[in-house]
């Protein structure tokens, strides 16, 4: 059993036009699958981000790093890695990361979103990058 302090997150898989979202209840037991954020500005992206935050009264956020098969950053990595940080900094929460490499392609097969443009695979990711941060029983420093 994972000494994991009890906590509600919030996953994003961040895009240059959407923001996949997923969070999880307190215990980290069930994972749910959010709408997609479609991208405009920063300020208004963040006020969507905090109210989904209160909402759910949020404590960290999971993050997905798109590194590639050696697990090396890559351009889209160092992009998201800033942006990340940025909105973490913004939220005043804390984060942590999860290599998402085939996370995409893992999420499409499991809800059969393969050539999905709508925005719900990038919500799907979301999920997979949150259930595999939980199941590595990884922790935020709050």
């Amino acid at each position: 059993m994972s000494s994991r302090k009890s906590q509600s997150l919030l996953s994003l898989d961040l895009g240059l036009k959407r923001i996949g979202i997923a969070g999880c209840d307190k215990l980290g037991i069930t994972v749910t699958l959010l709408p997609p954020l479609t991208r405009t500005t920063f300020i208004n992206d963040i006020k969507y981000l905090r109210n989904i935050c209160n909402q759910r009264n949020v404590s960290g956020l999971i993050i997905g790093l798109p590194l590639d098969e050696k697990g090396i950053e890559t351009r889209q990595s160092k992009y998201c890695k800033k942006l990340g940080k940025k909105i973490a900094s913004s939220l005043s929460l804390p984060l942590a990361w999860v290599n998402e490499h085939s996370s995409s392609w893992e999420a499409a097969t499991k809800f059969n979103l393969k050539g999905d443009r709508s925005g719900a695979l990038d919500s799907a990711t979301a999920v997979i990058l949150l259930e595999q941060w939980l199941q590595e029983g990884s922790t935020i420093k709050l």
